[in-house]
C-alpha cells in the first residue's frame, strides 16, 4: 500500500480521515517505512557556496507545541503534515529536520524525494520537565539514521551552569558527535547558554552567551570532522561567526517580532561566511498570515547560491553585510 506524494499545490484539506491511510499502513505493514526510506531519491549533497534550507518540525516530540499565542498550534498532526507537505514542494527547499514519528510519516507519504534529512536525537529534555536539562537521546539514533539514508543527526544542547543536569548531557551529546562521525554523518549541534527562571527555562540570547555556548559546543566529540553548529540569529552576528569554522546553519525559533523584521535579521546573517543556511520550523510552518507557502519562498529567497570562489574553502559571503545590530529575540523557548 502506498500514499500519493502531495502535488506542489497542496489544497487546504479539512477532511479528518485524509491521513487515515498511513495508520492502516502502520498497522498492516509497518516494514513500508524502510522500503519508502531504501527507494529515496537522494539529495546531491551539500557544497560550499550553495546555501541550504530545511524545515525544521522536531518540536512536538520534547513537548513543545506552542506558537505565538497559541500553547498547542503544533498538537494536531494531520495539519502539521498538511503545513509540512506545502513547504517540501517548494524545489528550494532541501529538506527536512525531524523526529522519527515524522520523518516515517513524511517517507510513507513520498514527501522526501531528493531531500536532505537530519534526524533529532535527543528529545527527553520534555519542555517544562523539572529535570528539563537532564536532555536524554530519546530519538534518532546514529545507526537508524545510517539506515534510513539519512543525512545526519540533530542535537539540542542546552548548557545551565548552575544545573548538575547539564555535565550529563554534554557527554550524551559527545558520543553522538562520535556515532555519528564514524559513519561519516552530520553532527548538527544545536547549543545554548540556559537557565531557569521561575520554574521556566530560559535561553540566554545575548551575543556573548551564544559565543560561549559555541565555544563549548564544537569541542565536543573525538572528532569535530563532521560536527555542524545551528545558531540563533543575534546582535553582531558577525562576532558569533568568528568564533568558529564549522558550518553553521540558522534557527527561527518562535520569534515575536514582525516576519518583515525575521527574514530582515535572516538575510543579514546569511551573508556571513560560514553560514550554510536556514534550519527553520515554527517561523514558516505557522506564519502570522497564514501563508505557508508564501512565508516558504520568502525564506527561499534570502539564500544565496553562488558557484564563484575558491573551491573548499567554505561559504563564500554575497556583496551584504549584516548590520551587527539586530535585536535578539526574546523567548522563553527559542530552540528548536
Amino acid at each position: 500500500m502506498s500514499v500519493h506524494t502531495a502535488s506542489a499545490a497542496l489544497a487546504v484539506d479539512d477532511d479528518p480521515r485524509r491521513y487515515e491511510r498511513l495508520s492502516i499502513i502502520r498497522l498492516e505493514d509497518p516494514e513500508a517505512i524502510a522500503r519508502a526510506a531504501k527507494a529515496r531519491r537522494r539529495h546531491p549533497g551539500v557544497r560550499a557556496h550553495r546555501q541550504n534550507f530545511i524545515v525544521a518540525a522536531d518540536h512536538p516530540a520534547r513537548g513543545a507545541l506552542a506558537v505565538g499565542n497559541d500553547p498547542v498550534a503544533m498538537a494536531d498532526r494531520r495539519q502539521l503534515l498538511d503545513r509540512l507537505q506545502i513547504a517540501l514542494a517548494n524545489p528550494d527547499v532541501d529538506g527536512v529536520l525531524a523526529s522519527p514519528d515524522i520523518m516515517d510519516d513524511l517517507l510513507l507519504l513520498g514527501a522526501l524525494e531528493g531531500k536532505l534529512l537530519f534526524g533529532s536525537m535527543n528529545r527527553g529534555g520534555l519542555s517544562g520537565l523539572v529535570n528539563e536539562f537532564d536532555d536524554r537521546f530519546t530519538g534518532h539514533t546514529a545507526a537508524a539514521l545510517e539506515a534510513l539514508g539519512a543525512d545526519g543527526g540533530k542535537m539540542l544542547t542546552r548548557i545551565c551552569l548552575g544545573d548538575p543536569d547539564t555535565v550529563a548531557t554534554l557527554e550524551a551529546t559527545a558520543r553522538a558527535i562520535d556515532s555519528l562521525a564514524e559513519r561519516r554523518l552530520i553532527a548538527m549541534v544545536e547549543p545554548f547558554l540556559s537557565v531557569r527562571e521561575n520554574g521556566k527555562v530560559r535561553n540566554d540570547l545575548s551575543t556573548n552567551a551564544v559565543i560561549k555556548s559555541v565555544a563549548i559546543a564544537e569541542g565536543l566529540g573525538a572528532t569535530s570532522a563532521y560536527t555542524w553548529m545551528k545558531l540563533p540569529v543575534v546582535a553582531d552576528m558577525e562576532r558569533v561567526m568568528a568564533s568558529t569554522t564549522m558550518p553553521t546553519v540558522l534557527l527561527g525559533g518562535d520569534p515575536e517580532g514582525s516576519q518583515d523584521d525575521v527574514f530582515a535579521s535572516w538575510q543579514a546573517a546569511l551573508s556571513l561566511p560560514g553560514v550554510q543556511g536556514l534550519t527553520v520550523g515554527r517561523t514558516l510552518l505557522y506564519p502570522q498570515d497564514g501563508d505557508v507557502a508564501g512565508a516558504v519562498a520568502t525564506a527561499a529567497s534570502l539564500l544565496h547560491h553562488t558557484d564563484s570562489g575558491h573551491t573548499g574553502t567554505g561559504h563564500t559571503a554575497s556583496g551584504h553585510t549584516a548590520s551587527g545590530h539586530t535585536e535578539p529575540t526574546r523567548t522563553e523557548e527559542a530552540s528548536e
